[in-house]
């Protein structure tokens, strides 16, 4: 059995495939706005799918081959724009509703951007430096013909960095025999990079949350919240949170957890992991597992790390008012059912953690005129966007009175089908 189908039968046999998920959600949505099942249709596939085989000598001789792919969803707004991860768990299903995830995340956002995503069928923690920059050389060669500034702008996403990045805008540079920044985001600042795109999707969680809030009439600053996840995204939203004076009381990683009732020291937590330590490591607070994680009385649960988190078996335990999916696609179908009876307000993957595809494209217009913003300017502009797709998801949800993971999907299922008809893709009947 290959690491692939082994993946795939993981999922059959523990969870639902995150295509079919998304499928699904597309074809209700498509369904609550009225439109014709042409759109879902449209919708329900991306345009491009690319796999490639990467050959890496490894430092003790020999050549492994391992499998990459590359899903472009939808170019209607513009090109698409999404993360590369390199994850033993990747498979081609998720990397392309990934991809359609990235379409619905521009559009609610009103970004010039469609969706895609790719991903390594590898742990990076099992290569060394050098292995990993061959790697990461390699994929960025094998997909070129499909990628490009006006085509489709890669980015960082689970285990890649901006180092990475920079391996990558580096190859494709020599490939192409001259400097094309645009043609990656994500990079170093100091080859062109944005101020602000490595905090910005955890920076991005936290204001939604925050507009979450002033819905739900909750004072943050006598709140409390669990994260599940402390890399880039879960430390920087732990940072944010603890700015605005919540109590991060629990945190956990892939090797444990902590937990502290009076509240986690969360700058000295942040200084603690900066070495590559696990937070399980941290001695002043109490140890603590994934399992029990779910269960604490919190505020505010933040699943950031992967998929499929709150199970059916996970969400009875959730006590907290609102959850806010830092993450892609980390509640169930079951999951999700019961956070809506327990009457739980849900900030969607989608809407939650846009933040990062918004600086993104902020790098993308950056490199394009070769002029570069402040990251007071960075952060104003990521901040008026993301109050702008929570307002415009919480309109929906009041006027169809769903739940806000539909009313988020609904909001840019109608964004897209606006450009299909500006281009005549669809016709009158369509609706």
């Amino acid at each position: 059995m290959t690491q692939n189908d082994k993946v795939e039968a993981d999922i059959t046999t523990h969870n639902k495939n995150p295509l079919e998920i998304v499928k699904e959600l597309l074809k209700s949505s498509v369904e609550e706005l009225g439109f014709n099942e042409n759109i879902y249709h449209l919708l329900k596939k991306p345009i491009r799918v690319l796999e490639v085989s990467l050959p890496v000598r490894m430092d003790d001789g020999n050549i492994r081959n391992f499998t990459g792919y590359r899903s472009q969803h939808l170019d209607i707004l513009g090109p698409t724009k999404g993360g590369i991860r390199f994850h033993p768990n990747v498979h081609i299903d998720e990397v392309k509703a990934l991809s359609i995830w990235m379409s619905l995340k521009s559009a609610i956002l009103d970004l010039p951007l469609g969706g895609g995503k790719g991903g390594v069928i590898v742990d990076p923690a099992e290569l060394s430096e050098r292995e990993l920059e061959e790697l990461s050389r390699t994929y960025i060669r094998k997909i070129t013909p499909i990628i490009g500034p006006q085509k489709d702008i890669p980015a960082p996403d689970v285990n890649t960095s901006p180092t990475v990045m920079g391996w990558m805008v580096d190859e494709y540079d020599q490939l192409r025999g001259y400097n094309i920044p645009g043609m990656l985001t994500g990079k170093p600042i100091i080859i062109g990079g944005s101020q602000g795109r490595l905090a910005a999707t955890g920076r991005g969680v936290v204001l939604t949350i925050r507009e979450a809030a002033k819905v739900l009439r909750m004072d943050l600053s006598a709140s409390s919240a669990a994260l599940q996840g402390f890399g880039n995204v879960g430390s920087m939203t732990a940072k944010y949170l603890y700015q605005l004076g919540v109590k991060v009381v629990a945190v956990t990683d892939a090797k444990g957890g902590i937990y502290d009732k009076n509240g986690l020291d969360i700058p000295e937590l942040l200084s603690f992991v900066k070495d590559g330590r696990s937070v399980s490591e941290y001695t002043k607070a109490d140890p603590l597992t994934n399992e029990d994680l779910f269960g604490l009385p919190v505020d505010i649960f933040i699943p950031a790390a992967i998929e499929n988190q709150i199970t059916k078996n996970t969400a009875p335990a959730i006590q907290a008012k609102i959850v806010a999916e830092a993450a892609n696609g980390p509640t169930t179908p079951a999951g999700d059912q019961i956070l809506e009876e327990k009457n739980i307000f849900v900030i969607p993957d989608i809407l939650c953690n846009a933040g990062g595809v918004t600086v993104s494209y902020f790098e993308w217009v950056q490199n394009e005129m070769n002029y570069y913003w402040k990251e007071e300017e960075v952060n104003k502009k990521l901040e008026e966007r993301m109050v702008f797709g929570f307002e415009n998801v919480i309109k929906m949800r009041e006027e169809k009175n769903i739940r806000m993971r539909n009313a988020a999907y609904m909001v840019g299922i109608n964004h897209i089908v606006k450009a299909l008809r500006a281009r005549s893709w669809i016709k009158e009947s369509d609706l």
